[in-house]
């Protein structure tokens, strides 16, 4: 008899899933392409054509390794942020990032702390780690501050998760909340925060936090308003001594030549990133629009994306995701109630969205 592999008893134990099903996945369910891809918050108005021509310029070298150290991307984050080299590390996407940390901090059993129906991604590498979730829920369509530093004390966790702005209400507290959180916290509790909508938020967003705080470590990412969720680069600020750590167990050589090149000329090229925000608040207040036209409320947003409110229940909600999927429009929804009576519809050109607006007003005729 051929024996298969002997799993860890851990791994044995996990459902074979993934945080979510990509839309090539389901346009191969479907037996068909979508026309408008509304549903995974990447940045449709592309990466700026300075980035185009630095992986042009690069894509003759991509047969070799990237720079491990990454200095050039990291001195030009490190000058950006008015931090030090010591204070970043580069990862594969905030996902990559999100996946290191976890592998650093939880051990099997270790009680980890985030908000229930937030960014799935980051439960499932808790839960590949061994680690038990507790979740609080939303409090007015806003991550609840308080509950997550009360949950923190209760069980006395290392790690609490928040995503600011939030995904996927498209909510935010401002930086001086999220300052006052951390120091409601048990002092020997980090607090992970989320900040991949950060360059789309209103200024004041982000705490005004020393990168050398031990409390904190933020993560950032270059998917959404620069337009490279194809590369997948992000990077994480924080303390020298936790920095340092990522090097026992982060993959050196996972953010390749080529992305380096195309995430330096995007940082670099503030003019695309003023026009990204331009579009995306026009984007933002058409959805508004349509919301209101079809007797939805649209939520207040600090991101690429607008959630609606379809003014009834999760499985209403549902029924509106599926008949405007079956008309080729790809969207998403939050997973859990009472987020649930809601969709949620990344920005876009004005075409994508008229095509959005049609296939809602006909998924509500059909229903």
């Amino acid at each position: 008899m051929v024996a298969g592999p002997r799993y860890a008893a851990l791994i044995a134990s996990l459902p074979a899933s993934v945080p979510f099903v990509g839309p090539e996945v389901q346009e191969r369910r479907q037996g068909g392409s979508f026309r408008a891809r509304l549903g995974a918050n990447e940045s449709i108005f592309g990466p700026s054509p300075a980035v185009r021509e630095a992986i042009t310029r690069a894509a003759a070298d991509v047969w070799m390794y990237g720079d491990s150290e990454a200095l050039a991307l990291r001195s030009a984050i490190a000058e950006q942020t008015g931090t030090t080299l010591d204070n970043i590390v580069l990862g594969e996407g905030i996902d990559g990032l999100l996946g290191t940390l976890v592998r650093l901090l939880i051990d099997p059993g270790d009680p980890v702390v985030t908000s229930l129906g937030a960014y799935p991604t980051f439960g499932y590498h808790v839960r590949a780690a061994g680690g038990v979730l507790h979740n609080v829920p939303y409090r007015a369509d806003r991550e609840d501050l308080t509950a997550l530093c009360a949950k923190a004390w209760e069980t006395r966790t290392k790690l609490v998760y928040l995503s600011n702005p939030d995904n996927p209400m498209g909510s935010w507290h401002d930086g001086a909340a999220i300052l006052a959180m951390l120091d409601r916290l048990p002092p020997d509790c980090l607090l992970l925060l989320d900040e991949a909508y950060l360059d789309l938020a209103p200024d004041g967003t982000s705490p005004d936090v020393a990168a050398d705080d031990p409390r904190l470590i933020r993560m950032r990412t270059f998917s959404k308003a620069h337009g490279l969720a194809g590369l997948r680069i992000g990077y994480a600020l924080a303390a020298p001594d936790l920095i340092r750590a990522f090097d026992k167990i982060r993959n050196h050589f996972g953010v390749g030549r080529l992305v380096q090149a195309a995430a330096l000329a995007a940082l670099t090229d503030t003019d695309w990133l003023a026009h990204v925000r331009s579009e995306t608040q026009i984007a933002r207040a058409r959805l508004g629009q349509i919301a209101d036209e079809n007797g939805f409320v649209a939520l207040p947003s600090a991101t690429n994306f607008v959630t609606m409110d379809c003014g009834r229940d999760g499985d209403f909600a549902r029924k509106v995701l599926a008949e405007v999927m079956q008309q080729g429009v790809f969207i998403r929804m939050p997973a859990v109630a009472p987020l649930d009576r809601c969709i949620r519809v990344s920005v876009g050109p004005k075409a994508d969205l008229d095509i959005f607006a049609a296939a809602l007003k006909d998924a509500l005729a059909r229903l």
